[in-house]
């Protein structure tokens, strides 16, 4: 049946241009013999020479076939599903969710018309979502509120709409794609959808492009990284700041590190982020991750009393430093042998910040260990001096061992290094006037760290990426060991109750202060010493922070105004901090007057 119909299309077609079968044989390759069966119906011509036939008889090949087309294949299911499952790459790898349809489009459509007709509906589908998706990021920059509902609406649309239609072809070969703009209709040409994917390409560029120069806040606001920039140099010249540095952490990365200002105002020599700066109480966040490391590695327990771990009294060991490893003032305290790891980490082991804070000068517990806050360096000395007697080894040792070389924390310390020499930030007062370098601090875990702003950039990501320790460690260091209750950090008002910070449940974690937000848990250390002030907070459930590092006694009075412009931190308790802005009138600095001795915080 089929062979006649071939054969008869093709006795009309000749006599219709009127050629004889030698003459049509002439204007072929296909020879007079086989011209001659075909049209008897002796044979089924290959579709190649249905080809030659149609193009020497200049008509189309659908002219000779008949009306089913015999290179139609069976239909496999092996293709339909790869039609409509290969755009999930799309999410992966932009514009793939429009590129491997085609393909597979001008591969198999003309192997049988249905897929033709899928090929086609997927694409139009693809090409319509992805020029919603741009259109709703257009959106989301331009209208807020509803601009970031339709964002975060387009993919989950498109992804139920494309597992709805899988399952629909497997079953039945039937699709629906709603939405879809027929950008590419039956017999269209293919010039034409590859005219669109190129301004779709140029489209994703763009906002890539553009998503690269922005910064995404807490709310979800938004500010260019320029803008940024521009209100730093604003605040650094208002406020008098020497030299700043700060990091901006989104989707758990780093988005913005820049520099402002010298390491030496003096000179005018350019801070950069491999100059050195002084950590100060940066050490105690670094210090706890070291602690919950060794917890981890069985070394020591949390909650087991630290002299438990000693083959002797503590004050009976011989000092091996200055100052930082005599206990002897504690032979005749009656709670010191109750104080934990924990107790340490959370700043509850009763001890004051340091020693030399007491009229004697001698270390001693002024409350019942565990029962409230009180921020105590002593409190990590005793726990580091425990740790170096268990391990028979030195802080910086171990810090190097289990931090800083997994981390390729290559610039940082617990102790002065003479590859600092060269590229080191003096501490400015708030007139410029620099501070001597303290250079021989022996390593103490509460306040010696010597680091640059890229190294601790490096450190608060991995904390934001769950690094060094597991997820559960991660769990334990921010959640609230106590809460504070207080009018502030330091000085006597320190000792005046007050809810002020009720609503962000201000508390301490383990080496961390510790807030809660809209956003989740923000977890935040301070650093405060000789003419260096810092300050870092990560909100880890919204895979944001911001690290701030100065060399500049005037530094902490543009905090307040730099988190709030740069991530939309307003949850910071800026007031218990005594970040007093440089442009609200000053109040009594009586309890920040003997915050800084031997260049440590504070």
């Amino acid at each position: 049946m089929e062979n006649q119909s071939i054969s008869k299309n093709l006795l009309y077609q000749r006599k219709l241009k009127g050629y004889t079968q030698e003459e049509l044989s002439d204007r072929t390759t296909v020879g007079i013999r086989t011209i001659q069966r075909i049209e008897k119906g002796e044979v089924t011509p290959h579709l190649q020479t249905i080809k030659l036939l149609a193009t020497a008889l200049e008509i189309k090949v659908e002219d000779l076939l008949p009306i089913e087309n015999p290179k139609e294949e069976a239909i496999q299911q092996k293709w339909l599903l790869l039609l409509h499952a290969t755009p999930f790459l799309g999410l992966m790898i932009p514009i793939c969710n429009i590129l491997l349809p085609v393909f597979l489009w001008i591969h198999k459509r003309e192997d049988n018309k249905i897929y033709d007709v899928h090929g086609r509906a997927v694409i139009n589908f693809q090409i319509t979502m992805t020029i919603l998706f741009l259109l709703s990021f257009i959106s989301l920059v331009t209208i807020k509120g509803i601009g970031f509902f339709l964002f975060i609406a387009v993919i989950p649309f498109c992804f139920i709409v494309m597992i709805i239609n899988i399952v629909s072809v497997l079953n039945s070969q039937k699709f629906y794609y709603p939405l879809s703009i027929p950008f590419l209709k039956k017999n269209k040409s293919i010039k034409n959808i590859n005219f669109l994917i190129i301004l779709i390409s140029i489209g994703f560029i763009g906002c890539t492009d553009t998503k690269s120069k922005q910064i995404v806040r807490l709310d979800q606001s938004i500010i260019t990284k320029d803008s940024l920039t521009s209100k730093v140099n604003q605040l650094v010249s208002d406020a008098n700041v020497h030299g700043i540095a700060i990091t901006l952490f989104d989707e758990n990365q780093i988005t913005y590190q820049k520099t402002f200002g010298y390491k030496n105002y003096e000179h005018k020599k350019q801070l950069t982020d491999s100059t050195n700066m002084y950590g100060a109480s940066f050490s105690k966040a670094v210090f706890g991750v070291l602690i919950m490391k060794l917890v981890e590695e069985n070394v020591i327990d949390l909650d087991t009393p630290l002299e438990s771990y000693l083959p002797k009294k503590v004050y009976e060991y011989e000092p091996m430093t200055r100052w930082h490893d005599d206990f002897s003032s504690l032979k005749n305290d009656s709670l010191y042998h109750k104080i934990t790891a924990r107790m340490c980490l959370a700043h509850t082991t009763g001890f004051h910040n340091y020693r030399w804070f007491e009229p004697d000068h001698k270390l001693r517990v002024h409350f019942e260990p565990g029962s409230k806050y009180s921020y105590s360096g002593e409190g990590f000395i005793y726990l580091q001096v425990v740790i170096e007697k268990l391990l028979g080894k030195g802080l910086e040792e171990i810090a190097q061992e289990k931090i800083f070389k997994p981390l390729k924390m290559n610039n940082s310390s617990y102790q002065w290094n003479k590859k600092f020499e060269n590229d080191f930030a003096h501490g400015h007062s708030k007139e410029g006037k620099l501070f001597k370098k303290d250079k021989d601090n022996e390593p103490r875990g509460g306040g010696t760290l010597e680091t640059t702003t890229e190294d601790y950039s490096k450190f608060l990501e991995a904390v934001l990426q769950n690094k060094i320790i597991t997820k559960s460690s991660w769990d334990e260091m921010f959640k609230s060991q106590i809460r504070i209750r207080t009018l502030a950090q330091f000085g006597p008002l320190s000792h005046k109750k007050s809810d002020i910070n009720d609503a962000i449940q201000l508390g301490y974690g383990l080496g961390w202060g510790v807030l809660k937000s809209p956003y989740g848990i923000g977890a935040f250390k301070e650093g405060h010493g000789d003419g260096f002030q810092h300050y870092s907070i990560l909100f880890p459930k919204a895979k944001k922070g911001i690290m701030i590092m100065t060399n500049s006694a005037n530094g902490e009075s543009i905090f307040k105004e730099l988190l709030e412009v740069a991530l939309g931190d307003i949850y910071t308790p800026w007031k218990w901090q005594n970040y007093v802005p440089y442009n609200h009138k000053k109040v009594s600095q009586k309890t920040n007057s003997t915050f800084v001795k031997n260049n440590e915080i504070l």
